[in-house]
């Protein structure tokens, strides 16, 4: 059974932790092995800190190691990724914006087939 406040997807799972006028903080768990969506934003902007694990962090075309401590901006339109390798990928996301909802992603390459053709 999920914790309350948990949302399960394919890759792991997000949780709501904070929000207010024109922001959202969320925690992410990517599950080893596991990568979110190639994707972009129209309405906002994320900043990514991770917490604890490794993996990737791609923006834009380019790539950098995501280690305990990294930090990426991913500015509105981005196109954007995130990967986990041997273990779970924890990050905590700012988002900013004026529309901040799950409506708002534009996938363009997805492992779980949940690309809109």
């Amino acid at each position: 059974m999920a914790e309350p406040g948990i949302v399960q997807r394919p890759w792991g799972w997000f949780e709501t932790i904070g929000s207010g006028d024109g922001y959202l903080v969320k925690r992410l768990c990517i599950q080893a092995g596991h990568r979110l969506s190639l994707q972009r934003h129209q309405h906002r902007l994320e900043h990514w800190i991770v917490v604890s694990g490794s993996g990737q962090l791609e923006c834009d075309g380019t790539s950098i190691e995501a280690e305990a401590g990294t930090t990426l901006l991913v500015p509105c339109g981005a196109v954007h990724r995130a990967a986990a390798r041997d273990e779970n990928l924890l990050i905590v996301e700012v988002q900013r914006g004026e529309h901040l909802s799950e409506e708002d992603i534009e996938r363009l390459a997805d492992d779980y087939q949940r690309v809109k053709c």
